[in-house]
């Protein structure tokens, strides 16, 4: 983590002048597919069909992660981030440069932050680079986006792996059937699966 937050300190450019605010629209973004997610898991168990490990647990923790959403909506008030130091390339340019940091930092430890290491990233990072104090202040809210910004790319990987089962499954269903009324026919629905696959 040290290591890594020297050499982030060190490609990071600052843009000029100011950005429009998109962290508000991203936490709206990633809220809009964490309930999707949990939508399509919910109509999964309801239908007693067995569903991921990573599945499960953003079901059974889904009430935590809407809390953590409700305490970023109320700490990131309109027009915070805007204040902030902003990337100027890269992936994430335009958005404040503590909000990199954060993705960073939960990216380098796997979803894992302790207060340690997150202490040794930013020091590290500011043994190169200073970070400004509305930076310092910002990190804790930074750090719950990030996480929620985590999350939405898990629920989408559950959420997509879902669609795919009710897929095969489908197709199984409609295959079985065939060979049960017509087993000539069974050909063509396997036709139609693999043009459907295609697309």
């Amino acid at each position: 983590m040290q290591s890594h937050g020297k050499t982030l300190a060190g490609t990071h450019k600052l843009g000029l002048g100011r950005a429009p605010d998109r962290l508000l629209t991203r936490l709206a973004e990633n809220e809009s597919v964490l309930i999707g997610a949990c939508k399509l898991l919910t109509a999964a168990v309801t239908a007693n069909s067995r569903i991921t490990p990573a599945g499960e647990w953003l079901l059974d923790n889904f009430y935590l992660i809407e809390e953590q959403i409700r305490t970023a909506k109320r700490h990131l008030p309109k027009g915070y981030s805007r204040e902030l130091p902003r990337l100027a390339d890269g992936p994430s340019a335009g958005l404040p440069r503590v909000y990199d940091i954060a993705l960073e930092t939960i990216a380098h430890g796997d979803g894992r932050v302790d207060p340690e290491s997150l202490r040794r990233f930013v020091a590290s990072y500011q043994s190169v680079t200073s970070l400004k104090l509305g930076e310092l202040w910002a990190i804790p809210i930074m750090l719950r986006l990030a996480l929620i910004e985590n999350l939405r790319r898990v629920a989408a990987r559950s959420a997509a792996g879902r669609i795919d089962r009710n897929l095969a499954d489908s197709w199984a269903d409609q295959m079985i059937e065939i060979a049960d009324e017509d087993p000539k026919s069974l050909i063509l629905v396997i036709a139609d699966m693999a043009r459907s696959s295609r697309r």
